[in-house]
């Protein structure tokens, strides 16, 4: 079995819109939040696609680029692991508490 840090699979790395405009938070491993099977993961269809809005402006608070691209929203990348510094734990939970405060319609 593999090992990994939790974040890899607990954590959101990014947020990628689905073509039905849903949103779906994927782990490390581009599978949602929770799974490592290397099973292919049809993401229209898991259970914890969910309709939000994302703007452009709450885009660039959660993008670790600040990048207003609401498609794909990657919240850290390979020069700002959480988990490399208090610097960057702390500018990736700030980002955390942006994705916190988005309302998920239906819930």
């Amino acid at each position: 079995m593999d090992t990994f840090e939790a974040r890899w699979r607990y954590f959101p790395y990014c947020i990628k819109r689905l073509p039905d405009g849903r949103y779906i938070l994927l782990n490390r491993l581009y599978k949602p939040l929770g799974v490592v099977s290397r099973e292919w993961v049809v993401y229209e269809e898991h259970p914890s696609a969910a309709a939000m809005n994302i703007t452009p402006a709450m885009a660039r608070k959660l993008s670790w680029e600040e990048s207003e691209n609401v498609d794909f929203i990657f919240l850290y990348n390979d020069g700002c692991i959480p988990t490399r510094g208090a610097e960057h734990m702390k500018a990736y939970l700030d980002r955390v508490a942006v994705l916190m405060k988005i309302t998920v319609e239906g819930a």
